[in-house]
């Protein structure tokens, strides 16, 4: 039977008794992690957020009641205990942090009863993810969970005081949103007083925060809620919370300076790490010929190199086509790898292929300066030699090479270099390498459009020394656009906005918009800068992949109380399902039946 707590009070949680304590009465109150009777002596380990407590349960000091109680014990049980701080009678535990200490209980109440539950809840969880996630509520009582979740918490507290201090001001902005077609697929919301219209759920607080600049408010903060409805990866989430920002009359160099110290700030406090300043830089350009990604991991080397020129005379026909098709060769040299099973090497391939490369040519080194190559019977010698030396090549290595466009060339490359250093065991996860990845390309273009889209959004400042290309050479215009990468993990982004009206009419002509086109999606925003708009820029992070590289979590889920899973649902609460048709009626909603295609 479940006891009220009438007239207990808990005085600490459980690692907040120390050795400082002994000798004391304290009341602590938490779930029991296991109860083990010996016979005339019973000892619980007692947890709660904090940590475990070791309580021990004696015949001849105890209520015969409580004792009795305590023969009951299961795991999961919620209980309060009175009882005197001691020293442990055993020996001291080192992995806990009360390993020197124990509780001689003198009375307990059994607050609440538990049902065997489905997965031990334990650190480091063997269970399977889909069992955890539909018992979610029991898969954060797992101390490692809870560590997770405690961290992000500070990790908000921790940017508010500190952009508090900066001058920013917290506003929020509403969830309940105009749809704008631009970027990923909108969330809708039907209105039920306007029947037949629909709001969106906010993908981020873009345009708010612009006219909030407009609005004279300088300096903007907002932890968001944001939502897009994309296509399913494993480790995306439907919704997710931003550390928003936006700043006026400022350029570049403010929004790095002011993120570099919040930046420095959190991984001080949090990991212990002293991140020293000014994070290191890279152009777009330079990150894409090195690394082959927008997003380079700085933790290993092994870098591309191009190797068009080295190669261009060659009779081995894959380089030959490649470069006839305005593509060209680069490698990455895998040093000490030249013994590579073939088998392995054979994976290689496969994975390159997942990524758009029709093969992977590759040159192996041997100990005594010959080469094993899967072309090597189409080039000579001296063009083997003048390959390998391009690349650094030395006895030992094994030289990879990909030959298509440049965009699949990049793409097969840099995934390539990220498997081999975790085949390698290159990376590690609290070695922290921060990277400023800048000058982006303002627009891309879209095979599939026809068309140049926005790389980030139609409100990316274009780099002045750029802009008279735009109707000549497009694609060739760099944007005041920058992004924040950790370990091979883009942190966040911004850009400086577009403030004046010309550029802003231009921009949006390059994008195939017509003026009542514009003026319908983004009117509001429009009409705004009419009344005198300030220079501004702006940097959301996504607070979720913050937090999981902090804790070295290997997935978003693992720091995000309630997830969802790869399908956008929720297996714990079963969202989303089916709604009552008379809710439907008062939307004028009517669902039809699709007929999945055979």
């Amino acid at each position: 039977m479940a006891e009220s707590m009438a007239g207990l009070k808990r005085t600490h949680r459980c690692t907040e008794v120390t050795t400082a304590n002994v000798g004391e009465k304290v009341t602590v109150m938490g779930w029991v992690q296991k109860s083990r009777n010996k016979g005339g002596i019973i000892f619980v380990d007692l947890r709660d957020r904090s940590g475990i407590l070791q309580i021990i349960f004696e015949e001849s000091d105890c209520k015969a009641e409580s004792f009795s109680k305590a023969e009951k014990l299961r795991s999961e049980f919620v209980i309060a205990v009175v009882g005197t701080v001691e020293m442990r009678s055993g020996a001291a535990n080192e992995n806990l942090a009360t390993g020197a200490i124990e509780v001689r209980a003198e009375s307990l109440r059994i607050l609440s009863e538990s049902e065997t539950p489905p997965f031990p809840v334990e650190e480091n969880s063997k269970t399977k993810e889909e069992l955890r996630l539909k018992y979610r509520y029991l898969d954060l009582r797992r101390p490692d969970l809870q560590r997770n979740i405690m961290v992000r918490s500070k990790v908000a507290t921790l940017t508010r005081a500190f952009l508090a201090e900066e001058g920013f001001l917290e506003i929020e902005t509403p969830t309940l949103i105009k749809s704008t077609p631009e970027g990923a697929r909108d969330y809708l919301v039907p209105s039920r007083v306007h029947p037949g219209s629909f709001y969106a759920l906010p993908q981020s607080p873009q345009l708010f925060k612009q006219l909030l600049m407009c609005s004279g408010y300088d300096r903007y903060f907002q932890l968001a809620r944001c939502y897009r409805d994309e296509d399913l990866r494993a480790d995306r989430q439907p919704e997710f919370t931003q550390i928003d920002m936006e700043l006026s009359f400022v350029d570049v160099e403010d929004v790095l300076d002011v993120n570099e110290r919040l930046l420095q700030k959190l991984f001080k406090e949090i990991c212990g790490y002293d991140l020293q300043l000014p994070i290191q830089r890279m152009t777009w350009r330079e990150a894409m010929d090195r690394f082959g990604s927008d997003k380079p991991d700085m933790r290993f080397g092994m870098e591309l190199k191009n190797v068009s020129d080295v190669v261009k005379d060659c009779q081995f026909v894959v380089f030959k086509g490649a470069l006839e098709n305005g593509g060209s060769v680069r490698g990455i040299n895998a040093e000490g790898q030249a013994g590579m099973p073939r088998k392995k090497i054979d994976a290689l391939v496969e994975y390159a292929k997942g990524f758009g490369a029709k093969g992977l040519a590759y040159l192996s080194i041997q100990e005594d300066g010959s080469y094993k190559s899967s072309f090597a019977k189409f080039m000579t010698e001296d063009e083997l030699k003048a390959l390998a030396d391009a690349m650094g090549g030395k006895p030992g290595d094994l030289l990879l090479f990909a030959a298509d466009k440049d965009k699949v060339v990049f793409d097969v490359l840099g995934n390539l270099r990220l498997e081999l250093a975790r085949q390698l065991n290159l990376l590690k996860k609290d070695d922290f390498k921060f990277l400023w990845v800048t000058e982006f390309p303002l627009l891309e273009y879209s095979e599939e459009q026809g068309r140049f889209t926005a790389m980030h959004h139609p409100f990316t400042m274009p780099m002045e020394e750029d802009w008279h290309l735009i109707d000549s050479d497009p694609g060739a215009v760099r944007a005041k656009a920058y992004d924040i990468v950790l370990n091979g993990t883009e942190l966040g982004g911004g850009s400086v906005r577009i403030h004046q009206n010309d550029i802003q009419e231009k921009m949006f002509e390059v994008l195939g918009f017509t003026k009542e086109q514009a003026q319908e999606q983004f009117g509001f925003l429009l009409d705004a800068f009419k009344y005198g708009v300030p220079p501004h820029a702006g940097l959301a992070y996504g607070l979720d992949r913050v937090v999981m590289l902090m804790v070295g979590a290997d997935s978003i889920r693992d720091v995000i109380a309630f997830p969802k899973v790869k399908d956008a649902s929720c297996l714990m609460s079963e969202a989303p399902s089916p709604v009552d048709p008379k809710q439907l009626e008062e939307l004028g909603i009517e669902v039809s039946q699709v007929q999945e295609e055979k």
